[in-house]
């Protein structure tokens, strides 16, 4: 109920849902048309991750599927296909089993990559909140401050010498405004002795 909620890049069902869509809409389209337009989704699949083995694999399809369009084109039949017709899908009908399986695995494997990272920066411990100190008055809680912590040197080395002494610090320089307010206060001072000597 109180909390933080999500942080930017948190998980969406919006975005997810896009992303199922599409993988839907385009294994869809590949069985639909017998495997005909599986290209389409090779061709999304190469556009999103940008590889060089989806390019190379968006040809191999292309070019499967448009020697098997020949294939089909060129068959004498009427009513039924013959040779060439009946080779022609089959190569349609073989390559859209591959084709659907390698999008869906190397789709479903890029998203989740790219959604890795900003999970985890979503979903990271902040830093935690100061610890709470509960008043005098019985009020509410006010916030520590952190003590500073004293820095000590880190220690030297003996190299077979005596250990000498460390040096003592220096003491710190007062602030400014102290010596200021001190001046004043001295002139203050100065001032009322006078009025107390002149009455």
């Amino acid at each position: 109920m109180h909390g933080h909620g999500y942080g930017p890049g948190g998980p969406s069902a919006h975005t997810g849902g896009s992303y199922v869509t599409l993988r839907v809409m385009f294994v869809v389209l590949a069985v639909v048309t017998c495997g005909f337009l599986a290209w389409a989704a090779m061709l999304r699949l190469a556009l999103v991750t940008r590889k060089t083995r989806d390019w190379v694999l968006l040809a191999v399809v292309v070019a499967l599927e448009a020697t098997a369009v020949v294939l089909v084109a060129l068959d004498p039949g009427d009513e039924e296909f013959t040779g060439s017709g009946n080779t022609g899908m089959a190569i349609l009908v073989s390559t859209l089993v591959p084709v659907i399986a390698y999008y869906l695995t190397m789709d479903i494997r890029h998203f989740s990559r790219v959604a890795q990272p900003v999970r985890a920066a979503a979903f990271a411990p902040t830093q935690a909140p100061p610890p709470y100190q509960q008043t005098q008055f019985g009020g509410g809680y006010v916030p520590q401050q952190p003590q500073p912590q004293p820095q000590q040197p880190p220690p030297q080395p003996s190299y077979g010498y005596p250990a000498q002494p460390a040096p003592a610090p220096a003491p710190a320089p007062a602030p400014a405004r102290i010596d200021q307010v001190r001046a004043e206060l001295d002139e203050l001072s100065d001032y009322l002795r006078k009025q107390e000597g002149g009455t």
